[in-house]
């Protein structure tokens, strides 16, 4: 994001209604026409619905993404020396363990 981009101080919600306005709904759920009819597509076609289709282009959750949602939220929580042994075993590109990525 460039600096012109960037929202102001307390306008992140108008900065997202604009990105909203700009972004094309129709990819979300794909439909086909039949003598004059449209169906939904399979539920194998369709894409897998996001957080960001959620919250930033007002669709309505999905089932699916209710349920993955709420798996997610039950997850154990990692402790702190989890993380950082999970960090020293991928020290990232560099491969240096004191700037773990």
């Amino acid at each position: 994001m460039t600096n012109q981009d960037t929202p102001h101080n307390g306008d992140f919600a108008s900065f997202l209604e604009a990105k909203a306005k700009n972004t094309p709904l129709a990819e979300a759920a794909p439909a086909t026409v039949a003598a004059g009819t449209i169906s939904a597509a399979e539920p194998s076609t369709r894409r897998r619905q996001t957080i960001d289709d959620v919250l930033v282009h007002g669709e309505d959750p999905s089932d699916e993404f209710v349920e993955e949602w709420s798996e997610l939220n039950n997850l154990p929580e990692v402790s702190d020396e989890e993380l950082a042994q999970q960090a020293l075993n991928a020290p990232g590109a560099d491969g240096d363990i004191n700037t773990p990525e």
